[in-house]
């Protein structure tokens, strides 16, 4: 059978046949090895273990028959950065302010699983993704990290006990980012069709969505293979009865609404853990099991110290999940939201009890669907924006991320397991809310959530965390008004306009969404003073939403032409502004006025056309909004020709009886 997949994936393969192929004696007990088999952007879905009745994942299925197959396991994050970082640390990245998705902030130097492991006498490999949002040479947390790490690397003792980390991005989301549908394969061999593949609940059914899936789903099959290359390669070294594996994704799959979104097509992962015959007896546990107790990514530092009888160090807040002290089943599994790319902070957390899932929008006047513009060149992005803003949407769950969020939502789970009715305003789910609802607002008191500072104020001697202890940051205040400013009613107006002037530019801004709250939802018939005063605040991020605030209570201009003048010296809160000012029907009329400043300006930027992160994209963004430029066309020509280019580049690798090799 041959295979088709994405170039990463033969990094391991390179790797392997140029090492030493050396054999170890199988020791004593002693201490077990670990192996982290992990790969990007993958919801279970893929894997027929998990459900998949298009093709067979057959050496994934064997692992799960011979391990623990873990099917209420999940990111905190879904975005790589954020959960990687939660899983370096054994604990919320929420709590360093290692949330933002991709920004690096100074961290404490302490708080890294792997310091416990070498200690212990652990020879560390990572291959090769690092990801954590810390200034910290994150080189050197491991004893080698890179293209070139391995078990098997020459810097290990012999029988020196091991944890080594692999990571593909062959399931990563750039492989779909190809603006164009052009150009990409046929799969039908691996029973792939997308006319016919079974497409999950959460996307619409459109062409674009269903080739966009193909592609993916086409990845999961070289992960089966990558997987099986290990296992082969451990048996052969005499590894395999001292090995442990996991076996998981970063977050969730690629497809809209998944990646970068708090629902479980975002954070729900597959999880597999294997353990040899020898750790199971010793352990007492039992394999070839479905497991659905809650299992974060908070857990596994911990776990893995306590299965190598390494002591759990206190500011871990994950609990272990397997090993002779584990932790009994958890209550909650949280999960947090901060940021889409550069543009948009827009913060959201989570709570699941496994049956009931809630989530809380803490700046719901912004839609979901605001677009990161790396994410929105996966085709399936772009098909169903054209779907709605062409008129051609009827059906309003899949009209809901393009309108401003709800404070809250709730989904019944085992009912709604693609989280479409929303069940946070239906009173006979009053109790449930009201239980989840303090669930998270006591948890990000309990992580001391850093994760509530507004993107850009982050940025302190020390780092953020550090500052927040010795400046005996209000940390209580911060949460009451991010919280109040979620879900204001008008007898808020004076708590709101109080906060608008404290000395904390970080609760200032809290003060502002609030009104951005309440006059988007047509609640403020007049602007008070306090907002009116705010939109000249020193702080960028203060000013600027407040001057949104301005423009959904009347015909603003002058914040209008604040919040113009911003984006034109490339903003990105004003960006964020406009962008969500374009959702609202009567705001989009206002801001028909700009379209042919924003098209002279267009014409200005166009030497920056190939820079995602310059302003040119985002004034094709607006135009797109505007009515200027149509949907399909939001990426400029050349953008669509790597697309196609790229889509062929990923057909190139061939994968003859599931081993990795390259006919290039």
């Amino acid at each position: 059978m041959i295979f088709k997949n994405y170039s990463a994936l033969l990094i391991f393969f390179l790797i392997l046949i140029s090492c030493n192929n050396k054999t170890e004696k199988e020791q004593p007990l002693g201490k077990p090895n670990f192996l982290w088999i992990t790969f990007e952007d993958s919801s279970p879905y893929g894997f027929s273990c998990y459900g998949n009745t298009d093709f067979k994942t057959s050496t994934t299925d064997s692992l799960a028959l011979k391990g623990i197959q873990y099917t209420n396991a999940c990111s905190t994050a879904p975005h790589c950065s954020p959960a990687r970082s939660t899983l370096i640390t054994g604990s919320f990245a929420t709590t360093y302010g290692m949330d933002v998705h991709r920004e690096q902030y100074e961290t404490p130097s302490d708080i890294f699983y792997t310091e416990y492991l070498k200690e212990a006498g652990y020879f560390l490999a990572n291959n090769d993704k690092t990801d954590y949002n810390s200034t910290i040479n994150h080189q050197n947390l491991w004893d080698e990290s890179g293209r070139n790490a391995s078990y098997w690397s020459e810097k290990r003792k012999p029988n020196q006990p091991f944890f080594a980390v692999f990571n593909t991005a062959a399931t990563h989301m750039g492989r779909m980012r190809t603006i164009t549908t052009e150009g990409r394969g046929n799969y039908d061999e691996l029973g792939i069709n997308p006319e016919t593949i079974t497409l999950p609940g959460h996307v619409p059914d459109l062409p674009a969505v269903r080739s966009d899936l193909a592609v993916h789903l086409e990845s999961y099959i070289g992960v089966d293979a990558w997987l099986a290359t290990f296992l082969k390669d451990l048996k052969q070294r005499g590894l395999d009865e001292n090995t442990i594996i996991f076996f998981y994704s970063d977050h969730g799959g690629t497809l809209p609404r998944g990646k970068g979104f708090p629902f479980e097509s975002g954070l729900k992962v597959p999880l597999i853990v294997h353990f040899p015959e020898k750790w199971q007896k010793h352990y007492g546990i039992e394999q070839g099991v479905s497991e659905n107790r809650l299992v974060g990514f908070e857990d596994f530092a911990p776990t893995i110290l306590n299965l190598a009888g390494i002591k759990i160090p206190d500011f871990m807040q994950g609990k272990p999940f397997l090993g002779p002290n584990s932790a009994k089943e958890k209550t909650y599994q949280f999960g947090f939201r901060t940021n889409q790319e550069n543009y948009h902070y827009d913060p959201s957390r989570t709570a699941s009890d496994g049956k009931f899932k809630y989530i809380r929008n803490y700046i719901p006047h912004k839609p979901f669907a605001l677009r990161n513009l790396y994410q929105w060149g996966m085709p399936a992005n772009l098909a169903w924006d054209d779907y709605v803003i062409s008129g051609k949407c009827t059906d309003e769950k899949w009209l809901q991320p393009f309108k401003p969020k709800t404070s809250e939502m709730l989904f019944d789970l085992e009912k709604d397991p693609d989280e479409l009715n929303n069940l946070a305003y239906n009173t006979n789910y009053g109790e449930k809310l009201i239980e989840l609802r303090t669930a998270v607002s006591n948890h990000i008191r309990k992580s001391k959530d850093l994760g509530l500072f507004v993107r850009g104020l982050r940025k302190k001697e020390g780092g953020l965390y550090k500052w927040v202890k010795e400046t005996d940051f209000p940390l209580e205040d911060l949460y009451v008004a991010a919280e109040t400013a979620s879900m204001p009613t008008i007898e808020d107006v004076p708590y709101l306009s109080d906060i608008l002037s404290s000395p904390h530019p970080e609760i200032r801004y809290w003060g502002a969404v609030g009104f951005n709250t309440l006059a988007s939802r047509g609640q403020l018939q007049d602007a008070p003073l306090p907002l009116k005063k705010a939109m000249k605040d020193p702080t960028n991020q203060v000013s600027t939403m407040a001057a949104e605030a301005l423009c959904y209570i009347s015909d603003n201009d002058e914040a209008l032409s604040i919040l113009f003048e911003r984006f034109k010296n490339n903003d990105n809160p004003a960006y964020s502004a406009l962008e969500t000012l374009t959702w609202y029907p009567e705001q989009k009329k206002k801001l028909e006025r700009y379209a042919d400043k924003l098209e002279i300006l267009l014409a200005e930027n166009e030497k920056n056309a190939d820079d995602r992160m310059s302003v040119y994209l985002k004034i094709r963004s607006l135009l797109v909004n505007l009515g200027r430029i149509p949907v399909l066309d939001l990426y400029p020509e050349s953008d669509k020709e790597r697309g196609k280019k790229l889509s062929i580049k990923s057909r190139q690798f061939v994968y003859p009886d599931g081993i990795l090799s390259s006919e290039n």
